[in-house]
């Protein structure tokens, strides 16, 4: 695995479909750098720093989680600096965290192979609230580099936040298109929507949790099939 360099601000560490492990972000700015999406244990984050201090790039002073769902954020106890996630995410996190600590990780661990492949059989599983809560949006300013945090409305979850690197006219969707993973639905509606954000934003390059980059007009056609 090597992390790739997306554009002058942005690098990611790729997707793994068999451990369902999303694409990770960094965006590195002239005075700060921040990661998107935690990652889906410890191991998951480890691994995601040592890319990093390859590259010889500075561990992140911040973390936006773009949604509640395990593989995004059980490595949040294991990332550097703080986590900043939407309040109705800290509130899913807040569920689980209670879950597992009073009755243990076997529910979690029932939901998919892929968090057993993930976990192993001896892994602990730590859920964490967020550091930093937030409601609406919130602008970054990483040193020559402005980054937009923002909910929207999305098929896939009822929680998600999109991040938008201006500079490089880069959206980050984490898993926003997909369908509702526990029903399987794709809401019209709710694809629209989003269609519709993504277009008033109007970026060169569409990040999705669990697919390579791609230009913004796939994602639409993408949110468009789902109709």
């Amino acid at each position: 695995m090597e992390l790739k360099r997306l554009t002058d601000h942005i690098w990611i560490m790729p997707f793994e479909a068999e451990r369902d492990r999303p694409n990770l972000g960094y965006v590195k700015g002239d005075n700060w750098s921040m990661a998107i999406d935690a990652g889906h244990s410890a191991a998951h984050t480890r691994d995601f720093y040592g890319l990093l201090k390859k590259e010889n790039l500075p561990l992140p002073v911040l973390t936006v989680i773009t949604h509640w769902h395990w593989d995004h954020t059980f490595g949040m106890h294991a990332v550097n600096g703080i986590c900043l996630a939407n309040a109705k995410t800290n509130r899913y996190l807040s569920e689980w965290k209670v879950k597992i600590e009073m009755n243990g990780p076997d529910e979690f661990f029932g939901i998919h192979e892929s968090i057993r492949r993930e976990y192993g059989t001896d892994a602990k599983v730590v859920v964490k609230d967020a550091d930093i809560i937030f409601s609406g949006e919130i602008t970054f300013d990483l040193g020559g580099c402005r980054v937009k945090v923002f909910q929207a409305e999305a098929p896939h979850t009822d929680d998600s936040t999109l991040i938008y690197v201006d500079n490089d006219n880069t959206l980050f969707l984490g898993d926003a298109t997909g369908n509702d993973f526990f029903t399987g639905i794709k809401r019209t509606d709710l694809c629209a929507k989003l269609a519709d954000t993504i277009k008033e934003i109007n970026p060169e390059i569409c990040v999705e949790g669990h697919w390579t980059p791609v230009n913004v007009q796939d994602t639409l056609n993408d949110l468009m099939y789902g109709m």
